[in-house]
This record gives C-alpha cells, sequence and structure tokens, in this order.
C-alpha cells in the first residue's frame, strides 16, 4: 500500500480534527517553518496530514468566528443583559486550561481547576433556573403571583413568603431580569428589563449556540463517514483536503513529498535519526581483524560486508515451506513485506536553499559511494532495514553501519521503533459512528453540556490561528537558511506504549533481522579468510542492557535490560531472556 493511503496516515488525518494541539503542532513544523526540511516518513504521507490541519484550523477558525460574533452580538441584542452568561462559561474554560491535557495533572493544576470548574458550573446553574423562572413569570406580577388564598402571603412587598425585603432578590414579588444580574453582580444590574421577553430571548439565543455546536460535531462525524473512512480514504486523488490550499501548501506538499522517502537524510545534528521512532537498545561492537590459518585472506572493505548482509535479510521475505504455494501465499507475516535500502545521512549546515539538497539519483550516488568507506563523523552510511507491522502503525526500523579501520572490524546497529498512533486517534470511526448513530436528546444533551466553554474554546482558536499566522508575516522563515527537522508528525502523533501483541511483533521482527545482520557479517568475515571466533563469542554492553552474539551458526542473539550471558561451547544461558524495549 502506498503510504499516503495507509491506515497510519489516515488516523493520523483524523487525529488533525480532534487534537488542536497536535494540529498546531503539525502546521507549526512543515508549514510555518518551512525552511525546515520535512523527518524522513515511515509508512506515512506527511504532505496528506498536513492538507488536513490546514483544512482543519480553516474549518475551526470559521467557527470559532461564527460562535464569538453570536456570543459578542447577543450582548446588545438583549440590551447587555446576555452577558451575564460569560462569566460562568469563561470560567469553565479557564478552568479547562488549567488542568491541562494530561491524565494526570499535578496537584497544584488540578486543586484549582477543580474549584473553579465547579464554581463555574454552580453559578451557570443558578443563572439559568433564574432565567426559566423569569420567563415564565407574567410582567403583571399582581394577578399571577401565586394566586389563590395564599396570594396575600405571597405577593406584594413580602416577597417570597414573607421573607420582605430580607429576600436576595429584592422586594419584587417576581424573580425579574434585573434581579437576577444584581445578585450575581452581572454588568446589566442596573439595567430596567425585567421583562419575561428579554429571559426568553437570552435563553433562545443560547439555543442557537448549542445548535452551532451540535453542527459542528455533526461536520466532524461527516468527514470521519466520507473523505476519512477506510473505504473512501486510499483515493488520493479524489481527497478535498488539497484541492483550494493555496500556492504555498503546493510549493511545500512538493518539498516533503520528495524529502520524506528519499534515501538521502538531511539531518538536525541535535536529533539525527528524528522521524524514526524511539531508540531500542542501540549496540555495536568491535573485533580484531585476523587471518585464518587455513587461508590467505582477502581484502575486505564496507560495501562487500554490506552486499554480505542484504541477501539473508532479504530471504525473511521468503515464507518457510508450507508443503503448497497456495499455503505459502496465504502467510500474512509482516516480514513479507520488508524493506531494505542504503541511506545516506547528510547535515543541512552549508546548503543556502532547502531545493539544493541532492536528491536527484546521481547526486545521492556521488554521496552513498563516497560514505561507504570512508567513516566519516557528519556524513554516514547506514543499511537501513525496515518492518511495517499492524497497517503501519507499528514500524520498526534497523540502521546498520560497518566500518573497517586500523585492521578492526566494527559493526554499529541502531533499531528504533515507531510506536502506534495515540488511541484518542484510533477510536476517531467509534467517536464518530457514536454520534451519528445517537438519538436526538443525546445528541442535544452532548451539545448543551459543551456550548458554555463555546466563547473561552473560540477565543482561544483565534488566538492560536493569530499566532500562527503573525509568526508566519514576522519571522522571515521563506528566507531563512535551511534547517533539519525539528518534530516528526508521526511521534507527534505516536502513543507511549504498545499492547502486548505488538510488543511481542517488535521484539520477532528486531530478533529476526539482527540474527541475519550479524549472520551476514560472520559469512563476510569466513568467505574472505578471516578468523571468526572473538566475533561470535564477543559480548558488548551497552549501558544496562548487553548483547550477545553466539555461534553464528545458531545464529542466538540475548537482548534485554540486564543481560547476563555465558558461552560453553554451544550452550547459553540468559537470565533475562528475549527482548525488552530500551530507553529512549
Amino acid at each position: 500500500m502506498a503510504p499516503a493511503a495507509s491506515e497510519a496516515t489516515r488516523l493520523l488525518c483524523a487525529g488533525v480534527y480532534l487534537d488542536d494541539g497536535y494540529r498546531d503542532a503539525v502546521i507549526d513544523e512543515l508549514y510555518v517553518h518551512e525552511e525546515r526540511i520535512a523527518a524522513p516518513s515511515y509508512g506515512f504521507d506527511a504532505a496528506r496530514v498536513l492538507a488536513h490541519a490546514l483544512r482543519a484550523r480553516r474549518t475551526e477558525l470559521a467557527w470559532a468566528a461564527g460562535v464569538v460574533a453570536l456570543w459578542v452580538f447577543a450582548v446588545p441584542l438583549t440590551g447587555g443583559m446576555f452577558a451575564v452568561l460569560m462569566g460562568p462559561c469563561l470560567m469553565l474554560s479557564l478552568s479547562g486550561w488549567l488542568r491541562g491535557s494530561s491524565a494526570q495533572p499535578p496537584l497544584y493544576r488540578l486543586v484549582p481547576a477543580f474549584l473553579l470548574r465547579w464554581y463555574g458550573r454552580i453559578l451557570l446553574a443558578f443563572v439559568i433556573v433564574g432565567l426559566i423562572s423569569a420567563a415564565f413569570d407574567s410582567e403583571d406580577s399582581g394577578d399571577s403571583g401565586y394566586g389563590g388564598e395564599y396570594g396575600g402571603e405571597y405577593s406584594g412587598g413580602g416577597g417570597f413568603g414573607g421573607y420582605g425585603e430580607s429576600s436576595p432578590f429584592g422586594s419584587s414579588d417576581s424573580f425579574g431580569i434585573e434581579e437576577l444580574f444584581s445578585s450575581v453582580g452581572g454588568p446589566g444590574s442596573d439595567l430596567p428589563l425585567g421583562s419575561a421577553g428579554t429571559a426568553w430571548g437570552i435563553l433562545a439565543l443560547f439555543a442557537v449556540l448549542t445548535a452551532v455546536v451540535a453542527i459542528r460535531r455533526g461536520q466532524f462525524a461527516r468527514i470521519l463517514a466520507s473523505e476519512l473512512s477506510p473505504q473512501q480514504f486510499p483515493n488520493h486523488a479524489a481527497d478535498p483536503a488539497e484541492r483550494g490550499t493555496g500556492l504555498r501548501f503546493g510549493r511545500l506538499a512538493q518539498h516533503i513529498r520528495v524529502e520524506q522517502h528519499a534515501p538521502l537524510v538531511m539531518y538536525n545534528a541535535s536529533q539525527p535519526f528524528c522521524g524514526a521512532g524511539l531508540p531500542y537498545q542501540p549496540w555495536n561492537l568491535s573485533v580484531e581483524l585476523r587471518p585464518r590459518r587455513d587461508s590467505t585472506p582477502e581484502a575486505i572493505d564496507n560495501a562487500k560486508i554490506i552486499n554480505r548482509i542484504v541477501p539473508l535479510v532479504e530471504a525473511l521475505r521468503v515464507p518457510s515451506p508450507h508443503g503448497s504455494p497456495q499455503l505459502a501465499a496465504a502467510v500474512r507475516d509482516r516480514l513479507r513485506e520488508l524493506r531494505t535500502d542504503e541511506c545516506v545521512f547528510l547535515p543541512v549546515a552549508g546548503l543556502t536553499r532547502r531545493d539544493q539538497a541532492p536528491y536527484d539519483s546521481t547526486g545521492f550516488e556521488a554521496h552513498r559511494s563516497g560514505s561507504v568507506e570512508e567513516g566519516g563523523e557528519s556524513r554516514r552510511h547506514f543499511l537501513r532495514i525496515r518492518v511495517g507491522g499492524w497497517s503501519e502503525e507499528v514500524v520498526v526500523t534497523v540502521f546498520v553501519r560497518v566500518h573497517t579501520q586500523g585492521g578492526m572490524l566494527m559493526l554499529e546497529v541502531a533499531p528504533h521503533v515507531l510506536l502506534p498512533v495515540r488511541q484518542l486517534f484510533q477510536d476517531a470511526d467509534r467517536i464518530a459512528h457514536r454520534h451519528r448513530n445517537n438519538n436526538w436528546f443525546g445528541k442535544a444533551v452532548w451539545a448543551l453540556t459543551r456550548t458554555p466553554r463555546s466563547f473561552g474554546s473560540a477565543l482561544a482558536a483565534l488566538g492560536r490561528g493569530a499566532i500562527s499566522g503573525w509568526k508566519m508575516l514576522t519571522g522571515g522563515n521563506g528566507g531563512a537558511l535551511p534547517d533539519g527537522p525539528a518534530r516528526s508528525v508521526r511521534e507527534l502523533g505516536s502513543d507511549w506504549d504498545a499492547s502486548l501483541f505488538q510488543d511481542m511483533d517488535i521484539n520477532r521482527y528486531l530478533k529476526s533481522v539482527q540474527d541475519r545482520v550479524t549472520g551476514g557479517v560472520r559469512l563476510a568475515l569466513h568467505e574472505a579468510g578471516w578468523q571468526t571466533d572473538e566475533f561470535e563469542q564477543k559480548i558488548v554492553n551497552v549501558g544496562s542492557g548487553g548483547v550477545f552474539i553466539e555461534s553464528a551458526h545458531g545464529s542466538a542473539i540475548g537482548i534485554g535490560d540486564g543481560n547476563s550471558v555465558t558461552n560453553t561451547n554451544n550452550n547459553s544461558s540468559s537470565k533475562d531472556g528475549g527482548a525488552r524495549r530500551g530507553k529512549a
């Protein structure tokens, strides 16, 4: 499947509609900072994610402007009395900002957010109840009051049941709008507008705001059911997000689609593997090159070793014998989709324009042939081995570098893992389906509970849009010197953990690939007439983890934190078997 049609791309595109923080980060990295080269995109298309991020922002800004306009115009329409709702509504919005998006916020954020939220809820409930009471009250309190034989007791100056002037709502026999404003300290407390019609007007405008919130949610559900559905999303050409996006997006999308899948990686020195995910126990070893007694050794270089590794690794694509071609073809192991290529990491320093990077085949080949033997510090050659599992939601990439220097062989292996897409993004289809199939009462309640926050959320959205536009106008990014990627769209949208099944697959991919890598190095040394005993028995400790390479005939590799591995002839024991994820 093409990266632009992968499930990972679809979920990331859905994520920009669900998480405004993620959407802003995507736009900032790929659109605002146009001087930054795009990070490698393993199994997805960053340009398509950017297209949906820009579309989601345009939609958000349009809705936000409409919501703010409704709130602002509602104030003069009600003689200033609609402003009584703004106080508690802004409190609810501010409480969400204080708490933050963390699942377990610290107490210094959690406690004030909790107090402010409940104070805003109680105050809003008081205002709503007062409005409803005033709406159903008659302007002529003398005839309505409480009527009947109790009319004298509950009417006139007695206020509420004879409480008289001690009533919190004043001496009026009806709970009017002016008393409501006075009791909550609203800006319209001095306005003599205590009519039921005004209360009905405020409630009607609040209902319109609720309808706007509901319609916006319905639009999101329709997008998930149409162009972002699993059935329609693979049709990249029909995606409406990339139409009408402007010249700037068109120019940047061309750059991104060249850079993100190129074998030449223009990197930032502070994070050269940006885009590949979390480091997964990188390791290295060095052995002395000693000739075998029974042969005359041949000169061996880095390219020969790489050429010996590649066929062994690519053989992992072939299913084991199953008795018939039909059974072999039915195997769905993701190792069948393993990909290998040679890549060159080149520092971005020295470029004066983004399009000067030598991504063409001639330029890359010049760098590849020049870097494979030089063992340079900034320009580095790697064999890149990638396995994409779980519809490209789990991507294992192993970078292998071989170098011979001073009679020594150095082998560097840097595995990286892209963890699954955030759970919120994975639940996008469920969220949209639940909303579409909910009854009208459920939809109304959902919108009603979120309407009080709509004013603060709309102001925040307009503020974020203004800040982003200001950065583009004043940042000078268009004329800045090219820079490497600062963040990866895929890494920003990744979860922090994987399921047990996914963990098992990650370990299996890594063990299989690293086993074939070490086997290829051993065979290259043996065929060239060099000793392999030291290589076969070498133990290398890296930080708190360990890697043991046993006899390559058995091709055993023990990987894990705190491993203790011994070798006696062909027997080995590991205190902590299996592979566990290393710390990033």
